[in-house]
């Protein structure tokens, strides 16, 4: 599944519409530059399920569990940007069955660790940048490619 996503409030909205359809033992998989876009889908997401908290990026921490505000499976949102491989995640010991689970810069990270998952790239234009107006951040659409694996996800549909 292809999308064009123009503002940040779209790509949490994208987040809030896949955080309908996770559960306990989900793994959403995210990749994109710096600045992409994938906390603010995560943030989404969070904010879908209903989680305690602000979301905010886990660079510095490499994993926060958000617990949701009803009970149910807490939020684990994952930064594998300094990990250097699947093993170095696998040290970090989440509880992945009994999780909604979220791994930023996840490319290479996976390997073993989930036999469905959600993978998320997100693209930035490249050239000179959106026009800026009347002193506003310039807003750049984001392109994002949507892959379900493993026949969980196979026939991954967004309504």
């Amino acid at each position: 599944m292809q999308l064009e996503i123009d503002t940040p409030e779209r790509m949490a909205e994208l987040g809030a519409r896949i955080a309908r359809e996770l559960r306990a033992g989900d793994l959403v998989a995210l990749n994109g530059e710096l600045g992409a876009g994938k906390t603010t889908f995560t943030r989404g997401l969070g904010g879908q399920l209903g989680v305690r908290g602000s979301v905010t990026s886990p660079t510095f921490v490499l994993a926060r569990t958000h617990r949701r505000i009803g009970g149910g499976a807490p939020l684990v949102h994952v930064d594998a940007y300094r990990l250097g491989s699947s093993a170095e995640l696998d040290d970090l010991d989440i509880d992945w069955s009994a999780s909604i689970v979220v791994v930023e810069w996840a490319a290479g990270m996976l390997d073993g660790v989930a036999e469905h998952w959600i993978e998320i790239d997100i693209r930035r234009p490249t050239g000179a940048g959106a026009v800026i107006a009347d002193g506003e951040e310039p807003v750049e659409p984001r392109f994002v490619s949507i892959t379900g694996h493993g026949s969980r996800w196979r026939d991954l549909r967004l309504d």
